[in-house]
């Protein structure tokens, strides 16, 4: 599952994602407008992630791991 979202911090943003290897800061912003119109436009393209969060200076992408069930 691939997921995107935005933040100003994006060292603590990957840590409480849990570290993933793929995170990737892809874009940077000059308005919070224009973050959130790409944040909504990754969700529509299939990406996880939801609108509103806190920050919105980068622009950042990673796979989600899927959980196994045991």
């Amino acid at each position: 599952m691939k997921y995107a979202g935005l933040t100003d911090d994006p060292k603590r943003r990957k840590k409480e994602h849990g570290s993933p290897s793929d995170f990737k800061v892809v874009r940077e912003f000059a308005s919070e407008a224009v973050a959130r119109i790409w944040e909504k436009g990754m969700i529509e393209l299939g990406y996880e992630g939801d609108t509103g969060g806190a920050g919105w200076q980068y622009g950042y992408t990673f796979t989600k791991q899927k959980l196994r069930r045991r």
